[in-house]
């Protein structure tokens, strides 16, 4: 009984032989996902839980953890981990400081990623595997454990793509906004899509409340394709439908990320493309600088991106940058591989009290 890989609903399932009360079974839960580093020792024992649950989970409970294999410290603050799983394969999660009030988490969903982005390192490692729940919670408890501010968002843009680990991504997700596990709010939790359509579309059916980030990158099919190789299994007319279907059934606008590329995406034609695409369909536009370690894509140059903003006004919406940090560390979107880096590698911290609860 792996209680980090249960829902509420399952838990009390597989806690049914003991026949708990609700309140039983929601202070198990909450001891496993509300906690720093949570012992089955310690939830058997807490106050509600009675004799016969705490013999159940005594006799078949565990609680795996990835084991940390590496910190490092970018100079803006970025920290990346690089994490080993017992059940194969390392993977990378990122702590993101939003100025001095908070963190949000970036996790990674896969070992390696079928989708081959070009101007992605993920992407060139191959697929692996997909992560199992408690492989994706662990990243964001590990954080959360050393953590010297609360852990305020999760964004699944990490390694692989969310959508393709469709069951196993949107139980964490929904573990992670429950009120008695990590408690984050669910507009704070955003998952990133290539465009893996028929996901899009089960997700908007089921009407989940996180948020989902389109990578578009180009309007233009054939220089989207150059790119994105999703663009030959899921073309970007049917993707911009689903987009209009998501948009539509949650009243809000679509999130349309854009990957800048050096002399690749921001002439005028693109804009109008996107004008094009997006017709009648409210969206907003994150600017995201490419990060290709090869050198093959560049980013923008200050004068380029200038440039594509002024065009882009003809979409009437808004227009933001992101800031992809922890370049130095290789945490920038795009760059996670598992690779060594510079920055600053970190010691094991102390685990503060103050992030127990």
């Amino acid at each position: 009984m792996n209680l980090k890989q249960l829902s509420l609903p399952e838990l009390e399932a597989a806690l049914a032989p003991a026949q708990p009360s609700a309140t039983a079974v929601r202070k198990v839960f909450a001891g496993v996902f509300a906690h720093a580093r949570p012992t089955v020792d310690a939830i058997a024992l807490a106050p509600q839980v009675p004799r016969r649950v705490a013999d159940l989970l005594r006799a078949q409970a565990e609680l795996p953890s990835l084991k940390i294999v590496e910190r490092r410290q970018a100079e803006d603050g970025f920290v990346k981990y690089l994490f080993e799983s017992p059940l194969g394969g390392r993977i990378e999660a990122v702590r993101i400081p939003i100025f001095d009030e908070k963190y949000v988490v970036c996790v990674s969903s896969q070992v390696g990623c079928a989708l081959a982005c070009d101007f992605c390192m993920t992407g060139k490692l191959g697929f692996q595997r997909n992560l199992q729940t408690w492989e994706i919670l662990d990243q964001v408890m590990q954080v959360r454990a050393e953590a010297d501010r609360r852990v305020g968002g999760v964004v699944f843009m990490g390694m692989g793509e969310p959508l393709l680990n469709y069951k196993e991504t949107i139980r964490a997700a929904q573990i992670l906004s429950h009120p008695a596990g990590f408690s984050i709010s669910g507009t704070a939790i955003t998952f990133s899509t290539a465009g893996h359509v028929p996901a899009i579309r089960r997700y908007t059916r089921e009407g989940h409340p996180f948020r989902l980030a389109f990578s578009v990158t180009s309007a233009i099919p054939e220089k989207r394709a150059k790119v994105l190789p999703i663009e030959k299994t899921h073309p970007l007319p049917e993707l911009i439908q689903a987009i209009r279907e998501y948009s539509e059934a949650r009243r809000e606008r679509a999130m349309i990320a854009y990957v800048a590329i050096q002399g690749f995406n921001l002439e005028r034609e693109d804009a109008e493309a996107l004008k094009a695409a997006f017709e009648g369909i409210p969206i907003k536009v994150d600017l995201i600088d490419v990060t290709d370690p090869t050198g093959k894509y560049l980013p923008p140059t200050a004068e380029e991106l200038s440039a594509f903003r002024d065009h882009l006004q003809i979409l009437k919406a808004p227009i933001a940058r992101r800031y992809s940090g922890g370049k130095e560390i290789g945490a920038a979107c795009g760059t996670l591989a598992a690779s060594q880096y510079g920055g600053t590698v970190l010691p094991t911290p102390a685990v503060s009290s103050s992030r127990e609860a």
